[in-house]
């Protein structure tokens, strides 16, 4: 690997979705990372043009955002961040032509490991935090489309996700109100 590189990609469970870790120059001052690059993206093979940026700050602990997603032509990959705080995030695979279709993998993204997420077109994502004033970036490749929004039960016994708590302290109605995904899957084919 050259030294010019910034990040170091490690492949997870999830076809096509990764780890990403950043190689921070640090002295006196502080930190200094990069937090994307189109071309070291690129050159490991993910295609990841940013359309939008998002930032979600969470106030809580045990606040759960998700399981979100896009579908066609609005489907969209996600590079996830967490800038403070801590979250237990799964990403689960709705892709039927993926040889990982319906797994699920989690990973903990902290303001300390300083590691981040990059979720492929067609897979959905939740994330609980795990402390209170938690803040997550994130970079998507297509614009957020409320017509073409879906979503899954956090809960969804269809993929039985194992999460830090039982039960989500702080859930919007929306989220509680997305269908399991047997349910929400002639839908998603519009």
């Amino acid at each position: 690997m050259s030294s010019d590189k910034k990040f170091i990609f490690l492949k997870l469970e999830i076809n096509g979705a990764y780890i990403v870790k950043p190689k921070p120059f640090i002295d006196e001052r502080g930190v200094f990372r990069r937090s994307f690059c189109e071309k070291e993206f690129k050159d490991n093979g993910l295609t990841h043009n940013i359309s939008q940026s998002n930032i979600s700050e969470n106030y809580h602990k045990h606040t759960l955002r998700g399981f979100h997603y896009q579908i066609e032509p609005f489907s969209e990959a996600k590079t996830m961040t967490c800038l403070n705080g801590a979250i237990y995030d799964i990403i689960v695979d709705l892709r039927p032509d993926s040889p990982t279709y319906l797994q699920w993998e989690n990973i903990e993204l902290n303001s300390t490991n300083q590691k981040s997420i990059y979720i492929p077109k067609g897979c959905a994502n939740s994330f609980l935090t795990l402390k209170n004033n938690t803040i997550v970036v994130y970079f998507s490749s297509s614009p957020y489309n409320p017509d073409y929004e879906s979503g899954i039960k956090y809960n969804d016994p269809l993929f039985n996700f194992k999460w830090p708590v039982n039960k989500p302290k702080y859930i919007t109605q929306k989220d509680l109100s997305w269908k399991n995904y047997t349910q929400i899957r002639k839908k998603d084919k519009k």
